[in-house]
């Protein structure tokens, strides 16, 4: 069975950081994603990686905030988010698929349930 399984939310103040956590099982994954969405708002992509390593995208929005990294080991995707801002508020969602371009948003296949993250002033 396909398990993708975030942890990691919660509530922090602007300027501060989170680290986002994905436990994935149940098969090979290729691509990992984390995507985000807030009321109101289309779901985002903001950040991707191969398992394999190498490549990462990052949308516009976090770069140079944002980093997404794996840990072979525990079979865990991480997103790491520095200097928080208020409009980082959203659901995030770890995802996996097939490999396909790391910018792209279509093409995963496997959700996790999703982690609130707030950010307040």
């Amino acid at each position: 069975q396909v398990q993708l399984v975030e942890s990691g939310g919660g509530l922090v103040q602007a300027g501060g950081s989170l680290r986002l956590s994905c436990a994935a099982s149940g098969r090979t994954f290729y691509t990992m994603g984390w995507f985000r969405q807030a009321p109101g708002k289309e779901r985002e992509l903001v950040a991707a990686m191969f398992w394999s390593g190498g490549s990462t995208y990052y949308a516009d929005s976090v770069k140079g905030r944002f980093t997404i990294s794996r840990d072979n080991a525990k079979n865990t995707v991480y997103l790491q988010m520095n200097s928080l801002k208020l409009e980082d508020t959203a659901v995030y969602y770890c995802a996996a698929g097939p490999p396909h371009h790391l910018s792209s948003s279509s093409g995963y296949n496997y959700w996790g349930q999703g982690t609130q993250v707030t950010v307040s002033s």
